[in-house]
């Protein structure tokens, strides 16, 4: 994905610095025209073998390469929270 620095420089002094790494574009929510981001498009229909291990979910998330803390939440679909997963 996409890596952005943006960096102002002021009296040969960093003032503000900004990185937007790729896990910002492929972790994102729904946009303002309801497309899912690029992790939750993957997810979409996934079929599950067993929900006390979801080994589909955590493998295609890990394939983002996110730079961020792993849980699986697992809902029905009125949005019910049926299980919930923390990977280590």
């Amino acid at each position: 994905g996409a890596l952005g620095h943006w960096i102002l420089i002021e009296d040969s002094k960093i003032a503000k610095y900004q990185c937007v790494v790729p896990t910002t574009w492929n972790a994102s929510p729904m946009d303002d025209m309801g497309n899912p981001g690029p992790i939750e498009q993957a997810l979409i229909g996934t079929k599950v073998k067993d929900e006390s291990n979801p080994f589909e979910i955590v493998r295609i998330v890990r394939s983002f390469d996110p730079c961020i803390a792993c849980a699986v939440h697992l809902l029905n679909h009125k949005g019910r929270e049926l299980k919930r997963y923390i990977i280590a």
